[in-house]
């Protein structure tokens, strides 16, 4: 089996769908717009997505028991960037030699880690 999607219901739903664009820097797969508000990201077709979905009723998607991890270039660049435009990013973490990651929470609150 393959993983399909992560699903993400927001009241936030453009901000949501800006974040993984520019910060994660996913790609729109699918998008059902107008029809519905729902729209698939992944970097590639045929990759794990994360499906946004538009839902006025939910306050937050975030849990502390929950994250999503991607995978970045530079962790420390990265978080420098993402500190500098406002965000609030979570201490660098190094729990062994040569692994550093660190946490920022999306527009719904869903908890993203950058390792």
């Amino acid at each position: 089996m393959k993983m399909q999607h992560v699903t993400i219901q927001t009241n936030r739903f453009e901000e949501e769908i800006k974040f993984y664009q520019e910060v994660v820097g996913l790609a729109i797969q699918g998008d059902m717009r107008p029809d519905m508000d729902i729209v698939f990201l992944a970097n590639a077709e045929d990759e794990t997505c994360v499906e946004v979905i538009n839902n006025p009723e939910a306050e937050t998607s975030g849990s502390n028991n929950f994250s999503i991890g991607f995978h970045t270039e530079d962790v420390v660049k990265l978080r420098g960037e993402l500190s500098a435009k406002g965000y609030e990013v979570t201490p660098l973490l190094c729990p062994a030699p040569g692994v550093q990651f660190f946490f920022v929470k999306d527009p719904a609150g869903v908890q993203i880690q950058f390792v």
